[in-house]
């Protein structure tokens, strides 16, 4: 029976570990909605650590392990491997999530160990704990908006008015476009887009089955897609979605760290946001929030090439239907731990909260910030 681990950073991302034997064989797979660097294959990063907690768990096994040992010895394994290779996901996130699902399988004992080792480890990251940047709390501003209107008059990228399209084809064409932006094929291109049909859609790097009750989404007539981009898990349903892409050469992001090109891209959504009456301001590492609760979410692929790309897309929330969403996602206690909310429907507060404007007229104010930014 596989054993699993989840470990949510404040202010940062989830991480899972599932432990299982195969063939005779014990091993460990990683999902999560952290984001890849770019730097090196997401695949291979992930296949490394994997191996790398696969070849350290035996030593668990040993009658009366010493926990914290252990745990250091293994986040210096890791560090390495992960560093400046995953968003919002570390190695000690990914030892603890290890150290959690092996007390699934282990006697009493070792999960009184861990349970003391957290406690102490919990007190020693209290102060850092306070001080992470949730959901809730405001970003600071972390690039000049002068620079960011410097840029995107640099960019000048083509505006593409999208017309709706599948769930499957929608996820085809991110990545067709951003892989021509890439080559030179395609100039860099905003585009505003809707969708043919309700969905599911999930990032790079999570587990389809453990964040998606298929059930209840199949019985509602959704799509479950996954984008080539990591993030989070987000629920789909046309009338009540704004979802925008930005496809553009790696420059226009040179020199900015992943938090910086966040804001950089997401910087006119803020702007539309305001003149439309909407609080909006920046949460987190990739979050769009209101006063009360989260807007909307992005995403961030870098794609290698000549001159490179990075797509960046966007979904908003312009009304949400609670129900459904409480309904198809699972949505974990650990997830939720680092949250003042303990629910992820109420977490979400939708543009419709702060306008009387149609979603349409929404849009239509989008677009026109958008050409004052620099689209042609």
């Amino acid at each position: 029976m596989p054993a699993i681990g989840e470990v949510k950073i404040p202010g940062g991302k989830l991480v899972r570990v599932t432990v299982a034997d195969a063939a005779g064989t014990r091993t460990c797979h990683i999902d999560g909605d952290f984001f890849a660097a770019g730097e090196r294959s997401s695949a291979a990063v992930i296949a490394q650590v994997e191996e790398a907690l696969a070849g350290r768990l035996s030593a668990l096994d040993a009658p009366g392990v010493a926990i914290e040992p252990w745990y250091r010895a293994t986040v210096r394994a890791l560090e390495p491997i992960v560093e400046r290779a995953l968003i919002g996901a570390n190695a000690e996130s990914i030892a603890l999530a290890t150290l959690r699902a092996h007390a699934q399988r282990a006697l009493e004992p070792f999960a009184q160990a861990l349970a003391r080792f957290e406690g102490e480890r919990n007190a020693r990251i209290h102060r850092q704990w306070q001080a992470a940047q949730h959901g809730e709390h405001p970003q600071p501003p972390l690039i000049d908006p002068r620079e960011v209107r410097e840029r995107w008059r640099a960019l000048a990228p083509v505006l593409v008015e999208d017309c709706p399209r599948m769930p499957e084809e929608q996820m085809r064409v991110e990545r067709e476009w951003s892989r021509q932006v890439a080559h030179g094929a395609r100039p860099a291109t905003l585009r505003v887009w809707d969708w043919g049909a309700p969905a599911v859609v999930c990032g790079a790097y999570q587990s389809i089955e453990d964040e998606v009750h298929l059930d209840q989404a199949r019985a509602r007539g959704m799509h479950v897609v996954r984008r080539d981009s990591g993030g989070g898990a987000m629920v789909i349903e046309p009338a009540r979605t704004i979802t925008v892409s930005l496809y553009a050469p790696l420059g226009f992001v040179q020199g900015l760290d992943v938090a910086q090109s966040f804001q950089l891209c997401d910087m006119w959504l803020i702007e539309g946001l305001r003149a439309c009456g909407v609080r909006a301001r920046f949460a987190g590492l990739n979050d769009i929030a209101g006063p009360h609760g989260k807007i909307g979410g992005s995403a961030q692929q870098r794609v290698p090439g000549e001159p490179g790309c990075i797509l960046h897309h966007t979904t908003l929330a312009y009304s949400i239907d609670a129900r459904a969403m409480g309904a198809v996602l699972n949505t974990s206690a650990e997830k939720m731990s680092d949250k003042a909310v303990k629910s992820a429907a109420k977490r979400v507060e939708p543009i419709c909260a702060g306008t009387r404007l149609t979603r349409a007229q929404v849009v239509a104010r989008l677009v026109r910030t958008a050409r004052a930014f620099g689209a042609v």
